[in-house]
């Protein structure tokens, strides 16, 4: 089975989304959690793009990921910085952790990787189990607004040492009833004219209604809702082709 997120793939994300690139989403978490005490959780943490700015602000953040070449990226990046933050090897839907985490933060949209209903309500479930009572998630979706099969799309990016790596992406399949489409992505890295390295990569992409998510937040078991847009706080979305952040508190007082 094809996978994602591996050796070139991860590095390419690093060369193309450094620690600390924003869509403005690192401004808006920093705002979000400004003034949280306790531990946070990143899931899906990447190469620390995100992860490393909270940390520099002084912020608790541990992190995970599914994919160790991101890891291992990740790991390098803090340790050019001093940072140490407790990293590891784990997926959304089924991650444990000895702790009970204040703010647990999802950006960028990766919560979609979760293409199966199935898992991404599994991975709500797990998120809630590990937030202390009125611990906050705040995840970004995003809609698939103009998709196709057969789409094909090329990007190329130079490596610091002149190694080129180039991705031809294809979307290859749509599935309007289950609301996820699935791309392959063929990465090369080249240097001086000869083939280095390839790797073939399926990436999964899921959406949801605005309304449709919110409800699955209420019904595992969040409350106090707040949906934004292009990261302003509260504004409901009207441009379908902009970010959408839930903020979600769970209040573990009112569980049975």
């Amino acid at each position: 089975m094809l996978s994602y997120y591996n050796r070139l793939s991860s590095e390419v994300y690093d060369l193309d989304k450094p620690v600390g690139h924003s869509f403005g989403d690192i401004e808006f978490y920093l705002e979000r959690l400004e003034g949280c005490k306790g531990r946070i959780l990143e899931p899906a943490t990447g190469t620390g793009r995100i992860l490393i700015p909270l940390l520099e602000k002084g912020l608790q953040v541990d992190g995970f990921d599914s994919s160790a070449d991101m890891l291992s990226i990740c790991q390098t990046n803090c340790e050019e910085r001093d940072l140490h933050p407790l990293l590891f090897e784990a997926k959304m839907e089924s991650f444990e952790v000895d702790a009970k985490y204040d703010a647990i933060i999802i950006p960028a949209g990766t919560f979609l990787l979760l293409h199966q209903r199935e898992d991404s309500i599994l991975a709500l479930k797990n998120f809630y189990h590990h937030l202390a009572h009125n611990g906050r998630l705040i995840v970004d979706l995003f809609m698939q607004t103009e998709i196709a099969i057969g789409e094909i799309s090329t990007r190329t990016w130079e490596s610091p040492n002149g190694d080129v790596i180039t991705l031809e992406n294809k979307v290859v399949e749509i599935n309007h009833i289950h609301q996820y489409t699935i791309s392959h992505g063929r990465y090369e890295k080249w240097r001086k004219g000869t083939l280095l390295q390839t790797e073939l990569e399926r990436f999964p992409l899921r959406w949801y209604g605005v309304e449709e998510f919110k409800l699955m937040l209420e019904e595992n078991g969040f409350h106090n809702i707040v949906i934004s847009s292009d990261y302003n706080y509260g504004q409901y979305p009207e441009n379908p082709r902009g970010a959408i952040t839930f903020e979600a508190v769970a209040n573990k007082s009112s569980d049975q």
